[in-house]
């Protein structure tokens, strides 16, 4: 019987010294030989990506590290493309950055939401510089119970790495989980860390970086979670 092949957009801008970059193919290759499934990844930059591409051709989606991107509008309409379409999808630093963007501009209605990285004076900064810099971090995470990343690490108490030094502005964060978007990871110190869609079969987005566990042998449990969801979505 023919093995399908699952195919990933990586919605980013590979840069070989990123670790995240060198760690996500190792991770795509555990989770295929996991599943036993044939799966590629394509990394997609994103000043490659505008209004009119077509992105049916994709199982699912992955919005990387490593931004500023070299074009917001492209991460953010692969991301609109995945969450309308429900299309597996993951978010990890970076990525879960501008999920959150995408979604408080096209759900919310704030077409003035901005990244305080590259709009640090916008009036509706999104995302501002944490408190307390994450580049380099290794921390506890506390996850929802019943949530997909649970499900996927099978614990409630997990410790991932971050390298990051922005995180949800504070000021907008109860407006911007009234609604499907709601929070399922949070640090010790509250910070929100995990974010889920409901109603979407698979929208996850982490500002820490599960794909580094790779680097060390390990599979990621949110990049098998991801195949996963993949493969259901075509049976």
């Amino acid at each position: 019987m023919e093995n399908p092949v699952i195919r990933i957009a990586l919605i980013g801008d590979y840069d070989p010294q990123v670790t995240a970059h060198q760690a996500i193919p190792l991770a795509l290759d555990m989770a295929a030989e996991h599943s036993g499934r044939n799966v590629q990844g394509q990394w997609l930059a994103t000043d490659s990506i505008s209004a009119n591409m077509p992105l049916d051709a994709y199982d699912g989606f992955w919005c990387v590290p490593a931004s500023p991107y070299r074009s917001m509008d492209g991460a953010l309409h692969a991301i609109r493309f995945a969450r309308e379409q429900q299309r597996p999808f993951l978010g990890t630093c970076g990525g879960f950055q501008h999920a959150l963007l995408e979604y408080a501009r096209n759900v919310l209605g704030w077409p003035d939401a901005e990244h305080g990285e590259t709009s640090p004076h916008s009036a509706r900064a999104l995302l501002t510089p944490l408190a307390c810099s994450l580049v380099e971090v290794v921390d506890s995470i506390h996850l929802l119970e019943g949530s997909l990343i649970a499900k996927a690490y099978e614990t409630s108490e997990i410790r991932e790495g971050y390298r990051c030094n922005y995180g949800v502005n504070p000021e907008f964060e109860r407006e911007l989980l009234q609604n499907d978007l709601h929070c399922v990871g949070r640090d010790l110190a509250q910070g929100l860390r995990a974010l889920e869609l409901k109603g979407h079969p698979f929208f996850v987005a982490t500002l820490f970086q599960p794909e580094r566990a790779a680097l060390k042998g390990t599979l990621p449990p949110l990049v098998r979670a991801l195949v996963e969801a993949c493969a259901e979505q075509r049976s």
